[in-house]
């Protein structure tokens, strides 16, 4: 493939604002499927906690054809956690289409993506998406996004970008809006990429040389590294040099090569600068790695990622049913399954702790840390982890705190309710703004530490109407001690199996969050005190049998339905002296300290 003809873009946006959506559009109108060939919404999310989750986790390569031009497609996530992802995919583009949904407008996250496309002097294309929703406002929604250039600091070059307005889900995108005629395909947006984004910018006849940006993986034939071909071209079973970011030089091959086709890879001969490749044969080859040619050995720097902000403790499961349903238990296990994870997860953080049998985690946010959990548990994993603490740092001698950006849509009558909440934990309200008729959007600078938990407790305080959303912001100095937790919990007295008679006991001092016949043990955590206290409580208590009867008394006894309780909802509810046990098939609550004698000898102590 001629240089000239290759254009190379990714997909950049806010979370839930049609990136994947779009691409499955892009795919079908390119005739990458058959006509009758049945497909899956959103078919570039093939992860299945991507499928669940309705988010994009993993940015992913493709590529389609439009007259004769190939287009190589990275698909980016939209959520915070997952910057690490943007970036890295950045590195193998010369050209972005900004997403923007047509109500929501600019969010957080577009702000973080766009600064990351200026900052590499990406072409940017900007696409209204979701033009045809209610309550659209796609012209509102352009001068909120060229005011957001203005705000980075964009060039006079990059203010003149072309807009597009478009429906990812119907297919159609057109550079004049008109909500009575709208258009019936995607050509118009296809003309913009192959005559706006420049092709790659190359040196065809030079030493061969490519950045690492992403790892593959195949059971056949092990790591597949991919990245864009910098300069020169790569043949198969041809000898490089792999320049590690450590400095370390190595041999290796190239056993196996593949460009993207739309959603395979094609086995070729040969290829190109400027096209995106993916190389076998190469063991241990990690993401920020160079493959050069062996007469000209220059590494190439790789894109900084920004450092994580949370971080847990994960260590090996102690409780009184530890390794009864996880393949993986030991220390060794754990281990080794989170530094194998460092090699394709380049935001998360793996530290060894004074025991053995401990390991620091750090990531970029709650959703990042707790996908990582997911995936371990379905894999046979047995663990426990810590609550999330944020990282703190020392600038300039003062002690300094991750501050987010917090943006809240909430119905007009719980701006109150949701303003309280923040400010409680030391959020400064930064803008006031009504959106649509009945919603107000709301601006906070709020410490990271406040964020954990928040999301819950503003779900329940709006009924399920309120969106919110953050991105890190900055450091700036320590605010103080807040309460976040306001509610203590409700521990599990003896070991044994959960009756109703005890539940219905119990259920009268909060919330529960087991029901009858679940095994538990001393120290495990079984429900929420509806007061600021732990309270110990026996749910295997039994009714003793007496000769006497009285009306009414063998009537069933009444339980509330118990409480189910996800992982983040665990993470966000666990505090300092807790722990979450992560097994397979069940998470579980409990104290540190298992014993009720020993935790109040503790508490006496401090």
């Amino acid at each position: 493939m001629q240089r000239e003809k290759i254009r190379n873009i990714a997909i950049i946006a806010h979370v839930d604002h049609g990136k994947t959506t779009l691409v499955d559009a892009m795919l079908k109108q390119c005739g990458t499927f058959r006509e009758n060939e049945q497909i899956d919404d959103r078919v570039m999310d093939s992860n299945d906690l991507e499928k669940e989750r309705g988010i994009t986790i993993l940015a992913k390569n493709t590529s389609l054809d439009y007259n004769g031009y190939k287009i190589n497609i990275i698909d980016t996530p939209g959520h915070a956690d997952f910057g690490g992802e943007v970036e890295r995919g950045l590195e193998m583009v010369d050209g972005v289409l900004l997403l923007v949904d047509a109500f929501e407008g600019c969010m957080p996250q577009t702000r973080f993506v766009l600064s990351k496309a200026l900052s590499l002097n990406l072409k940017p294309i900007i696409v209204v998406n979701k033009v045809d929703r209610p309550n659209a406002r796609p012209y509102e929604v352009v001068d909120e996004v060229l005011e957001l250039f203005i705000d980075l600091g964009a060039t006079d070059e990059q203010l003149d970008t072309p807009i597009i307005y478009a429906s990812g889900r119907d297919g159609w995108a057109t550079a004049e809006y008109n909500p009575e005629q709208p258009n019936s395909d995607l050509r118009e947006m296809f003309e913009l990429i192959v005559n706006y984004i420049p092709c790659p910018d190359c040196e065809d006849d030079a030493p061969f040389q490519m950045l690492v940006s992403n790892i593959d993986y195949d059971e056949y034939t092990g790591r597949i590294a991919v990245g864009k071909i910098q300069r020169g071209k790569v043949k198969t079973g041809m000898s490089l040099t792999v320049c590690k970011s450590d400095g370390k030089q190595l041999p290796g091959k190239a056993v196996k090569l593949y460009t993207f086709d739309g959603l395979r890879k094609a086995v070729t001969d040969e290829v190109s600068a400027g096209d995106v490749v993916a190389i076998s044969g190469i063991t241990n080859i990690n993401i920020g790695d160079t493959l050069c040619a062996n007469d000209c050995i220059e590494p190439l720097p790789f894109v900084k990622i920004d450092e994580p902000v949370l971080s847990m403790t994960f260590s090996v499961n102690d409780s009184p049913f530890a390794g009864r349903d996880g393949k993986f238990v030991t220390s060794r296990h754990l281990r080794d399954r989170l530094f194998r994870e460092l090699d394709s997860n380049i935001s998360l953080r793996v530290e060894e702790t004074d025991s053995t049998e401990a390991f620091r985690v750090s990531g970029r946010g709650e959703l990042h840390l707790s996908v990582l959990i997911e995936n371990m548990r379905r894999e046979g994993y047995e663990f426990q982890v810590s609550n999330p603490v944020v990282i703190m740092k020392e600038i300039d001698g003062v002690l300094s705190e991750p501050v987010e950006r917090l943006t809240a849509d909430v119905p007009d009558e719980y701006t109150g309710t949701i303003m309280d909440g923040a400010i409680k934990r030391m959020g400064e309200l930064v803008n006031m703004a009504p959106t649509t008729a009945g919603y107000t959007r709301l601006e906070f600078l709020i410490p990271s530490r406040g964020l954990i938990g928040y999301r819950s407790e503003m779900l329940t305080a709006t009924k399920g109407t309120g969106v919110i959303n953050s991105i890190l912001e900055d450091y700036k100095p320590y605010k103080g001690e807040f309460q976040a937790r306001n509610r203590g919990a409700l521990v599990a007295w003896e070991n044994g199996e959960s009756i109703t008679y005890g539940l219905f006991n119990a259920q009268e001092r909060g919330t529960l969050f087991i029901g009858a016949g679940v095994e538990v043990y001393e120290g495990m955590i079984v429900g929420e005190n509806a007061r600021n206290e732990d309270i110990v409580v026996n749910v295997c208590k039994k009714k003793h049998a007496t000769n006497t009867r009285a009306s009414g008394s063998d009537d069933a006894l009444k339980l509330v339905p118990p409480r189910q309780m996800s992982l983040e909802q665990c993470l966000d509810f666990i505090a300092d002296d807790e722990l979450l046990e992560v097994t397979p098939s069940h998470l579980r609550m409990r104290k540190r300290i298992l014993q009720t004698d020993l935790r109040a000898k503790a508490r006496a102590r401090k």
